[in-house]
């Protein structure tokens, strides 16, 4: 044959173009599980294509860049809403973060590739779903952009992945879908250990099945009346005050227990403004509820900008407040400005940075202690279960996804505070200024119906309260930290063997 019919034979994938290109849109295929396309269902084969291509690398090294393109891919995907603020720079933080997935990529080689025996399938089954969770808690901390797109989150309106995450959270979902994938390609792709694979799948829908019939519930107690005000977009000109002060007029006569208002609803700091806490005030008491307002304004100390819930009764401000303490990486802060600031440049990077607050607090109206959280942090499981531990029996996250209006992150984001709820035994309210807002009670199921991002309005939802801990509100994050043991334990084995290989004999013969 000759080089040139040689190199026509050579399939597509052999090319690391084409094989990039092929391992970058496969991660991203795991996508449409999410909201706004909720192909839930989709997240129990989409993992499948891509792990074909890392196991079909021909080295170790490939497999690991298949697993960061793969990434990549998927990062871009989720995030995708982000493209018109940070503009190509999207594209950078996707394949920085993408890297995370290298050491699984080559995981999934390893021990699902050519040659794999029973043995290591097995231990594909375990190991796999743990690399994977590990890329998942390290994505997860706040300055690489936080826990946004876990895989987990994909099965929010799944009842069964509900009562899962009330027992190890949305990294115990995050877990079984991977391990589902794993035994999918098994039994695709490596025929001599289908059977353990299929025992796999099987022992993992007996365990699910187990948990959504036997795990233990909240107990129902009592219920509160929770109004949510969203302002929604306004004409240019219109004053979102008067607004969000004329929609909680019109709750006069419903008798709520608290009213919320969403994210950045108020431009100035009462403290150097009373005549707007006066006029809070007064709609508090023709109300007969406190209202938990959000001030996103420089502070009347001169530090800076904060992004603060206050509660106001009738008698004023009362309590404690609470200052935003996780904030939007290039939305709300610019990391390191001294070397990234180029970025407000070329996108819609924060022009200046908000200060972080400092502790977590629980609010109390006299009737009803209320757990708040500000947007981007309802998807963080480790805060609304702190604050479900101090003692809130609600919880509430103030939100705004203004920005991105017309995008799947109304969607995707409200969708979150069905798991916080489901996690912690407590039902989560979501309010926005322009929405979606949405409510949900203790099993993660909604309350009422969502207000979608076209209206401008005030509801008042009927909400089930409940007492108890929720397994996961109890022990934590079991789940990463039984992962990462396993995956220390690989290591290890892999590190012992190559040591033994090295220092074996060579045999005589060989010589």
């Amino acid at each position: 044959m000759t080089v040139t019919a040689e190199r026509h034979a050579t399939p597509r994938l052999s090319s690391p173009w084409w094989r990039g290109a092929a391992v970058a849109l496969a991660g991203a295929l795991p996508a449409l599980a999410f909201p706004a396309p909720s192909l839930w269902w989709l997240a129990y084969v989409a993992l499948v294509p891509w792990m074909l291509l890392v196991r079909s690398a021909p080295t170790g090294r490939r497999a690991a860049i298949d697993g960061w393109l793969g990434g990549a891919g998927f990062m871009l995907a989720v995030h995708h809403w982000l493209l018109p603020s940070l503009s190509v720079f999207i594209v950078a933080l996707a394949l920085l973060l993408g890297v995370f997935w290298a050491p699984w990529g080559w995981t999934v080689r390893r021990l699902l590739g050519e040659g794999a025996g029973s043995g290591q399938a097995v231990a594909a089954t375990v190991l796999v779903p743990s690399a994977w969770l590990l890329v998942e808690l390290v994505r997860s901390w706040q300055y690489l952009g936080g826990p946004w797109g876990l895989f987990g989150a994909s099965q929010w309106q799944f009842a069964p992945a509900l009562r899962l995450v009330s027992i190890g959270g949305v990294w115990l979902v995050s877990f079984l879908l991977v391990l589902v994938n794993t035994c999918l390609v098994a039994l695709l792709a490596v025929p001599a250990v289908r059977r353990p694979a299929g025992a796999a799948l099987a022992l993992a829908a007996a365990v699910t099945t187990a948990v959504w019939l036997w795990a233990p519930r909240a107990q129902q107690s009592g219920s509160a009346r929770i109004a949510v005000v969203q302002s929604g977009v306004l004409a240019a000109g219109n004053s979102r005050f008067d607004r969000e002060v004329q929609l909680t007029r019109g709750l006069v006569g419903s008798h709520p227990d608290l009213v919320v208002w969403g994210e950045s609803s108020i431009s100035v700091d009462l403290a150097d403004h009373p005549q707007v806490t006066r006029k809070l005030t007064a709609l508090s008491r023709e109300v007969g509820a406190d209202l938990l307002v959000n001030v996103d304004a420089p502070r009347a100390d001169g530090k800076g900008i904060s992004k603060t819930s206050e509660l106001v009764g009738p008698d004023g401000v009362t309590g404690p407040t609470y200052d935003k303490m996780r904030l939007v990486p290039f939305g709300e802060y610019v990391p390191l400005r001294s070397v990234l600031g180029w970025a407000t440049s070329v996108g819609k990077a924060a022009g200046q940075d908000r200060l972080p607050g400092t502790r977590q607090v629980v609010m109390d109206t006299g009737t009803l202690r209320l757990g708040p959280l500000v947007c981007f942090e309802s998807a963080f499981p480790d805060m609304s279960r702190h604050l479900t531990g101090d003692g809130a029996q609600v919880l509430i996250a103030q939100s705004s996804t203004s920005s991105f209006q017309h995008s799947w992150a109304p969607a995707q984001h409200a969708s979150l505070a069905a798991l916080r709820a489901a996690e912690d035994w407590r039902p989560m309210v979501h309010a926005t200024l322009t929405g979606i807002s949405a409510v949900y009670d203790a099993d993660g199921r909604p309350v009422g119906h969502r207000i979608g991002t076209s209206s401008s309005t005030s509801e008042v939802f009927q909400v089930p309260l409940a007492t108890g801990r929720s397994p996961y509100a109890r022990f934590g994050d079991w789940v990463p930290r039984l992962a990462l043991l396993l995956a220390l334990a690989a290591l290890a084995y892999e590190v012992t063997a190559r040591v033994r290989k090295s220092a074996a004999p060579v045999p005589e013969h060989a010589v």
